[in-house]
């Protein structure tokens, strides 16, 4: 769809040049219709080679001002640097622009200082600081955009885990009790009719299996299915440079400790990239025999400071069910390390 997008776009370009020309001086038709095809052609693939589609369009005007001096191929180029400014690193599209505007004032038959030093700002330097602009816009967008669906997973992820409490605290407390008393019947007072021998046994066994697939829905509803495999995943997702180091055991974690790194990583993670306005954020997880320890280090320019949110508060909670440890230093030269420690021996 975007190469036959680009294609068109080249299509309508050469025409929209050709027609301005014709319109200014309807003479040397083919000549004309040939240097807006040449100056247009590189638009096709200026989303997969941007400066090469650039230095293409302006070499064309080049050629196309000797020639034809009254022609309108650069605004062609001017848009082939904007885009260009938008897919790639602006500082070389910058100097490529402004050395493409120094050269076509050189090959000017007379030139105006006032207009060229106009040109070199409006066709030169306004072109790619536009596109730049525009990249940047979008850039800030899809971060905003990634920032608020992890922060939406975030708080679906905690209210599913407040519920899974509430649930087990409730519901499992009583039908532990109603297993319990149905056992303890059974055993204290004897010689019961058979009948109620077999009653109290299945709902001991009711209880016990009712009890079995309350755990199990609730440990669907607490873990949502997301471990520490799936931090590559959530790396992807996220903007900006983050890395992942992997090291030590690769047995397979207890499906809590699994889950609870997990979002532990997730909230250090979106704390980095939301508050701390980090450039850089470094996620590491070593496993061993007894514990994983997951970090997460960024060199985020706000100052560290103690106080702790909702988010970190939560992220102490989780470590301390699991009978873990959760320190948050500042890191060097300035940043913060977030460094959780869960015992593979968890409750």
């Amino acid at each position: 769809m975007d190469r036959r997008r680009d294609a068109l776009s080249a299509v309508l370009a050469a025409a929209v040049v050709l027609g301005l020309g014709l319109l200014e001086n309807p003479s040397d038709v083919a000549a004309r219709a040939a240097a807006s095809l040449g100056v247009a052609a590189p638009l096709a693939v200026r989303r997969r080679l941007p400066l090469t589609a650039a230095v293409l369009s302006a070499a064309a005007t080049i050629v196309g001002a000797v020639a034809l001096p009254d022609w309108p191929g650069s605004l062609v180029a001017v848009a082939a640097f904007g885009s260009a400014a938008y897919h790639r690193h602006p500082l070389p599209v910058l100097l490529l622009s402004v050395g493409w505007q120094v050269v076509l004032k050189l090959l000017a038959v007379k030139p105006d200082g006032a207009a060229t030093f106009a040109d070199l700002i409006l066709l030169g330097i306004a072109p790619v600081a536009v596109g730049y602009a525009l990249r940047l816009h979008r850039e800030r967008a899809e971060q905003a955009e990634s920032l608020y669906r992890e922060e939406t997973r975030r708080v679906v992820a905690e209210e599913h885990a407040r519920i899974a409490r509430e649930v087990h605290d409730a519901v499992g407390h009583h039908l532990t009790a109603i297993r319990m008393q149905a056992n303890a019947v059974r055993h204290v007072v004897h010689a019961l009719p058979p009948a109620a021998e077999q009653a109290l046994g299945s709902i001991a066994d009711s209880s016990a299996a009712a009890l079995a697939e309350v755990r199990g829905v609730l440990d669907v509803l607490r873990h949502n299915g997301a471990t520490l495999a799936d931090l590559p995943a959530l790396i992807d997702r996220s903007p900006g440079p983050v890395t992942l180091t992997r090291t030590g055991s690769t047995d397979p974690l207890p499906a809590l400790v699994d889950h609870t790194g997990y979002r532990l990583a997730q909230e250090a993670l979106t704390n980095a990239l939301k508050h701390a306005a980090a450039t850089r954020i470094d996620v590491a997880v070593h496993q061993d025999r007894h514990s994983v320890t997951i970090t997460v280090a960024d060199d985020g320019k706000t100052p560290y400071t103690e106080t702790e949110g909702a988010g970190l508060r939560g992220m102490r909670e989780r470590t301390r069910l699991l009978g873990g440890t959760l320190r948050v230093t500042a890191a060097r030269p300035h940043g913060r390390l977030v460094e959780a420690r869960l015992p593979l021996g968890a409750p």
